[in-house]
């Protein structure tokens, strides 16, 4: 399993945050203690993801305007690494999502998806990978493996995360480009979660591998702009998560070909309150209802399951960022029911758009802002 992985992981890396380096500990109350809260850098503009590099080397964190840097164990920001790919930096595009390879100890590869653009003007989400140089001044090679086809943006909906399961395999969670019926398009790859290796080759025991007219590469579809992707580490099971319009904001449990219902099926409205043009109600038949729905949307991003002894209180946790809502979602789980919802850190006013589960069972959040900040958040201990 995929959390199996991370904490073989976490064993060869420490987090070096000594104290001088951190800026002062804000305390915020919340049901399971008083939540602490440093800021560990700062003037990162519109950081979108964190990956965590073994060794004490650091941690990578992209920001949107297509910059790849290194904030190290004191806080410092490395300049931009070389060998990042030209992105389409308009909009919600650019640089979004990385992910270190599972044999990042052998191969040194790094994951990047990032919007592109094509000939007509337009965009979509593409995945590549280039080898970390020993020195961490840039990527070696960056080949691309995967591009969402066609290429329907004008700026919004790339989704997008990377995951990777514990056989090989590849998920790329996709946004649909504000092209509401595409998602239920099998021959297009807008509103789709996608299955490759990580050569980008396609497995063979894909839903739709035999299906004439449809792309080989898609896991399921009838999604709207995917934002978070995570293997539960107790069921093993991938959960993604995806922005409604006026309401409607999901967590899903993607099954092989199974279809999640947008636009056809949705709790939201348009932007300007009037009904979505194809939606049919809440429930549709032939589509998969949401696992969890939130009739007010809090625009989620960002998604990490809590599996740390280090604070027993957040155990079977799941932790979502709210862009809209600027908080940080704690969802207690029985199995895979949720039970319970907390919004915590409004107090501090912030967009949060990625939170990872850190090797010292830290959760690090990411805000989205012209400078933003990579935030290390825990519990009080006293």
């Amino acid at each position: 399993m995929p959390h199996y992985a991370r904490r073989a992981f976490a064993c060869c890396f420490v987090l070096a945050c000594p104290a001088s380096a951190l800026a002062d500990v804000e305390y915020l109350d919340s049901e399971q203690g008083r939540v602490t809260v440093e800021a560990i850098a700062e003037g990162l503009e519109h950081p979108w993801a964190v990956a965590f590099l073994p060794g004490g080397a650091g941690m990578l964190v992209t920001e949107r305007p297509g910059r790849l840097r290194i904030v190290g164990g004191d806080g410092r920001l490395s300049e931009p690494l070389t060998g990042v790919p030209e992105v389409y930096a308009r909009g919600q595009g650019g640089l979004l999502d990385v992910h270190l390879s599972p044999d990042f100890q052998q191969d040194r590869l790094v994951y990047l998806s990032y919007a592109e653009a094509g000939e007509s003007g337009k965009a979509g989400t593409a995945v590549g990978r280039g080898r970390l140089a020993d020195d961490l001044s840039g990527l070696e090679g960056f080949t691309v493996i995967f591009r969402q086809q066609p290429k329907l943006s004008t700026g919004i909906h790339f989704g997008s995360r990377l995951v990777f399961d514990g056989d090989g395999h590849l998920f790329i969670a996709l946004g649909e480009n504000n092209q509401r019926p595409t998602a239920q398009d099998l021959d297009k790859l807008q509103g789709k979660l996608v299955r490759i290796y990580p050569d980008g080759e396609v497995p063979d025991d894909n839903p739709f591998v035999t299906a004439e007219g449809a792309r080989p590469e898609i896991w399921s579809y009838g999604h709207r702009n995917q934002q978070g992707a995570a293997f539960n580490p107790w069921s093993g099971r991938l959960w993604t998560h995806e922005h409604g319009p006026r309401g409607g904001d999901e967590i899903n449990i993607p099954g092989p070909g199974r279809n999640y219902g947008w636009p056809l099926a949705t709790h939201g409205i348009n932007y300007g309150g009037q009904p979505v043009p194809e939606a049919k109600g809440e429930v549709v038949e032939g589509t998969e209802p949401p696992h969890y729905v939130w009739e007010t949307s809090p625009g989620i991003s960002g998604m990490a399951f809590y599996d740390s002894e280090a604070f027993p209180q957040w155990q079977h946790n799941l932790f979502i960022g709210a862009l809209v809502d600027q908080s940080l979602i704690r969802l207690q789980l029985d199995g895979d029911k949720i039970t319970h919802e907390e919004r915590l850190l409004k107090q501090i006013g912030a967009r949060i758009r990625d939170v990872r589960l850190g090797p010292d069972g830290h959760l690090y959040l990411l805000t989205d802002s012209p400078s933003g900040k990579l935030l290390r958040v825990g519990l009080d201990a006293r």
